[in-house]
């Protein structure tokens, strides 16, 4: 089992540095990367964008129209708020991929923000014939809840949500102790052999622990900023662009 870095009972976070993510998408439009500018040239892959928790996927339409400009092809799941069960986001997620691997013969690169992060690290464990590249950014990747009193009271009416609209798959459902396939694929052993990991942090987190980001299976890469910001962040588009541009890893070694 992963060693977890604690969270401090009662962890109130860092509401307001978190209206920085205004400027740093102000910054983002007058930096040159906003224009393909100074990184790696995509090769045409499909990437998969998964927003974080109670976002939908407009939330990464920077990100995707940043992603079409530097020469890869965005794809959204279809998330309004994600906030459903994870182990039905993950199958979303998965049927998505699965889809665009038959209809372009090649695997996809998933990208996830926060929640999203979570589902990205999922999905790779679980299906790494069709993922090349997962990207966590500001994701707890030790084990789900290293965040903010405020958002786990969020969490909280989540939970009930999707126990009155019936949706969760096990009493447990929105808990780390939940048995579903997903938290199965999230704390298994990473397929570092088939899939490049990355996850991009900063300490400037104001909703999740930082340190919580940082786990021996990835690359770990630190970037300045916000946890919402990390959505429209030059330095994390950056991370972005260096991650996607390593060849991807042969399925067939580790078969």
């Amino acid at each position: 089992m992963r060693q977890l870095t604690p969270v401090p009972t009662g962890w109130l976070g860092r509401p307001l540095a978190e209206t920085r993510w205004m400027l740093e998408a102000a910054r983002l439009l007058v930096d040159p990367i906003a224009y393909g500018r100074g990184v790696p040239r995509g090769d045409g892959r499909p990437v998969v964008v998964v927003p974080g928790f109670l976002a939908s996927d407009d939330s990464l339409l920077l990100l995707r129209r940043w992603l079409r400009i530097v020469g890869y092809r965005p794809h959204t799941a279809g998330f309004l708020f994600n906030v459903d069960c994870a182990d039905r986001a993950v199958e979303r997620v998965e049927r998505l991929m699965e889809a665009i691997t038959a209809t372009t013969g090649r695997r996809a690169a998933i990208i996830g923000h926060s929640r999203g992060g979570h589902l990205a690290r999922a999905t790779a464990a679980r299906r790494p014939d069709l993922v090349s590249h997962a990207i966590s950014m500001g994701a707890d990747l030790q084990g789900l809840f290293g965040i903010s009193s405020p958002t786990r009271a969020a969490v909280g009416i989540a939970r009930r949500g999707i126990h009155l609209t019936r949706r969760s798959r096990d009493p447990d459902c929105f808990r780390a102790r939940c048995s579903c396939g997903f938290i199965r694929d999230y704390t298994a052993e990473f397929p570092v052999d088939r899939v490049r990991f990355t996850s991009i942090y900063t300490k400037g987190d104001g909703v999740v622990r930082w340190e919580r980001a940082i786990v021996e299976e990835a690359d770990c890469v630190e970037v300045t900023g916000s946890h919402i910001g990390l959505i429209a962040n030059r330095n994390a588009y950056r991370a972005i662009a260096a991650a996607l541009a390593h060849p991807e890893l042969p399925v067939a070694d580790a078969q």
